[in-house]
């Protein structure tokens, strides 16, 4: 099979894998709040989360192939309005995570499935290094004499979600087990606010790192 029937440059296949895994592996926001998340609330709470990131992750990517992404890129007042938006809401997170009660059983009709699916998206999506993630990131893979470059950022760009899909499903499972161990000797009131003043750490890391 020559090189030509790729739909991707078959050579760019493992540098990319490379650059992706070595960003979902560096500490961000994401992976702070579902490792907090999952300890203190659990493994259902995180999978559920990641379900909401994932979504976000997808929307910024299909908005990116259809170039809405380099209108932010253009924008700057458009550009700090998005990430001072999410500032303030890893802030709210935070004040909700230092008041909140002990986690409702999930087996209760709480409505819980969809909050924690909720704040994973728009945390993603008021993330504006998230909506140019793929707008710096896929125009260096895609080459000619393979697929049209529609389908080429479609492909990388989905190979990028599920290798997110993979390393945040990885954190939920590990942090499970100390969730576990948090509910049994009913720490959780102290726990939850640690997580708060993480979460608290998360907002001003963000306001640092989106605003270079």
């Amino acid at each position: 099979m020559s090189h030509a029937a790729w739909p991707v440059d078959p050579g760019a296949i493992a540098p990319f894998l490379a650059a992706i895994v070595l960003i979902e592996l560096t500490p961000g926001p994401n992976m702070g709040y579902l490792a907090g998340l999952s300890a203190v609330e659990g493994r259902r709470a995180g999978l559920v989360t990641i379900a909401g990131i994932t979504a976000g992750l997808l929307a910024y990517m299909l908005a990116s192939v259809a170039g809405l992404t380099e209108i932010l890129r253009l924008n700057r007042p458009l550009y700090e309005i998005l990430r001072w938006a999410g500032v303030v809401y890893i802030l709210w997170l935070a004040f909700d995570a230092w008041r909140g009660e002990k986690p409702t059983d999930w087996r209760g009709e709480d409505g819980r499935a969809w909050v924690h699916f909720r704040r994973g998206l728009l945390a993603n999506l008021l993330n504006p290094k998230a909506a140019l993630f793929y707008v710096t990131l896929l125009p260096g893979f895609i080459q000619t004499g393979h697929a049209s470059p529609t389908m080429q950022a479609l492909i990388l760009g989905g190979t990028h979600i599920l290798v997110s899909i993979v390393v945040h499903g990885a954190i939920v499972l590990s942090s499970d087990g100390l969730a576990r161990r948090v509910i049994a000797t009913g720490s959780s009131p102290v726990s939850r606010r640690l997580f708060a003043l993480a979460l608290a750490a998360t907002a001003a890391w963000i306001a640092v790192e989106t605003g270079r």
